[in-house]
């Protein structure tokens, strides 16, 4: 049988990549001109600065090729040294095809293949600029070949040999419970079924919830920032003057009431582009269910669809900030083993009501429902001190320095930090009632910690592969342990903070008694 014919990428990519390669030339290009006194010569030399660009994007599309042969993906460049890169299917994880701005005015995307043999944020292969359709079509055949090659592999079976995945018969973290299921992820049965279905899409109502995240709040601020540095760096080149900056800034501090009316408009324009920002990365979010896959599509200017195997799944985290605990929102992560970038790859929901999340999540992983066991006293007090403390400290400093200075600015802060220092008292005791882990006496246990941004992470017992007890200097002096259960997926590890000396060995004991029966035995 004749190896299929390698395919190239659509030849539409030449009209983007020389617009990439500008922010990379412009400098030089502009170095060019300055040099060469806008002369005619050297504008002729920065036209064959951009001819050249051209003609080595060309050159590259052309010794670009792709194809599937067999079981494996190759992908060969070869503008100056021949390259093959060999993706074995039963290696690939995800596939995610993304449309940025560019790309979909003319109708194309990238898709990018995630094997886990990174370690990082990097895909072991990406195409840029295949064609939409190409895209879907590429993303379904290495999908469904992927599970055909590992099932006549048998790595269903035997996906714990590259540590990454359990079958039936193998369980990650130890031997299993007694009476405890042997299946890799309770979705697997739901997803055999080749047919896409979908599991929620976010209305677009719920993109409200999106400034209660804090993730996009600040983003007035980095802008006024940046601004700021650009003029500092190109105030001269611009016409202001450096000079001129300084005085503008000595002037406002000798007026703090501009600087506090400034920060305000800030502030109140924070939910608004925070706003904006949000619904522009979460436009239309859906999750589906497709031949075994999670995949999780979202975006309005860049459009993306990223998919995640169901039978890697090994838990779930849920994060919530104060604002979100108040409105009832929550967003959700899956904890996948084997997956790069995942705190961008792997969300599962952005902002949405909580009960939503935890019928996505028992569907996913299963329900979690046994009570979080409170940590000691101490963490409180712990929690507290830290969260009242450095503003009393940044108080009293202020308040020299204004005695010291006379300057009415520094009076200010020193009551700015009295009114943080006086709400640190709620949030210090919320950040205590937030603490707590759990198991619930089958197969899943759960950590949480955070007020600000709250995380509760539930993952499987199986999923399990040790236990790390940390302690600080002042844990020591408190008496108190950081107990970490490693998890060979998502973050690695996942932390109960601030738990008692009998907690710190009751814990795994109870979650995995096999492990710690010999060394409770020596006691």
């Amino acid at each position: 049988m004749s190896e299929p014919d390698a395919m190239k990428l659509s030849p539409k990519v030449l009209l983007i990549d020389p617009v990439r390669m500008l922010p990379s030339l412009l400098i030089p290009l502009v170095g060019v001109l300055f040099v060469g006194g806008f002369s005619p010569s050297s504008f002729g030399w920065a036209a064959f600065g951009v001819l050249g660009a051209i003609v080595y994007a060309v050159v590259r599309w052309a010794t670009f090729s792709y194809r599937i042969v067999g079981d494996r993906l190759e992908i060969r460049r070869s503008l100056v040294s021949r390259s093959v890169r060999t993706i074995p299917l039963e290696r690939v994880r995800g596939v995610d095809v993304t449309t940025p701005p560019m790309h979909r005015l003319l109708g194309l995307a990238v898709l990018k293949i995630d094997t886990g043999a990174s370690g990082g944020g990097e895909q072991e292969g990406e195409l840029d600029g295949v064609s939409v359709a190409e895209a879907e079509r590429l993303k379904g055949v290495l999908l469904r070949r992927a599970r055909a090659a590992k099932a006549a592999a048998g790595l269903d079976d035997a996906a714990a040999h590259d540590g990454t995945g359990t079958g039936p018969g193998v369980q990650e973290g130890g031997p299993p419970l007694a009476g405890e299921p042997h299946e890799a992820v309770p979705l697997d049965r739901a997803f055999a079924e080749p047919v896409e279905h979908e599991i929620v899409k976010v209305p677009r109502k719920w993109l409200l919830y999106g400034p209660l995240s804090g993730a996009y709040l600040l983003t007035p601020f980095a802008v006024a920032g940046g601004a700021i540095g650009l003029i500092f760096q190109w105030g001269d080149q611009l016409g202001v003057g450096r000079a001129a900056v300084w005085n503008v800034g000595r002037w406002l501090w000798e007026h703090p009431i501009l600087i506090v009316v400034a920060v305000l408009a800030l502030v109140v324009a924070m939910p608004f582009v925070a706003a904006v920002m949000y619904a522009v990365f979460n436009w239309d979010f859906t999750l589906k269910e497709r031949e075994g896959y999670l995949v999780a599509e979202r975006g309005l200017v860049t459009r993306r669809s990223v998919s995640l195997e169901a039978r890697r799944t090994r838990g779930y985290e849920i994060v919530d900030a104060l604002p979100e605990r108040r409105a009832g929102v929550v967003r959700m992560w899956a904890i996948v083993t084997g997956l790069g970038d995942s705190e961008t790859r792997g969300q599962l929901l952005p902002d949405v009501p909580r009960a939503v999340a935890v019928e996505v999540a028992a569907q996913a992983v299963g329900p979690f429902t046994a009570p979080l066991r409170a940590h000691p006293p101490v963490a409180r007090d712990r929690r507290l001190f830290r969260a009242i403390a450095p503003w009393l400290a940044v108080a009293a400093g202020a308040a020299v320095l204004a005695v010291a200075t006379a300057t009415p600015a520094w009076w200010i802060l020193a009551a700015v930090a009295l009114v943080l220092a006086g709400l640190g008292v709620p949030l210090g005791n919320d950040r205590y009632r937030s603490l707590g882990h759990g198991y619930d006496g089958v197969r899943l246990l759960s950590v949480r910690s955070g007020s600000l941004r709250r995380s509760q992470a539930v993952v499987e017992r199986r999923a399990v592969v040790g236990w790390r007890l940390r302690q600080t200097w002042f844990q020591r002096r408190a008496g108190v342990f950081t107990l970490v259960a490693g998890v060979g997926a998502g973050k690695g590890g996942y932390e109960a903070v601030d738990v008692s000396g009998q907690q710190a060995v009751a814990f795994p004991a109870e979650v995995t008694p096999e492990w710690m029966a010999p060394f409770l035995a020596q006691r």
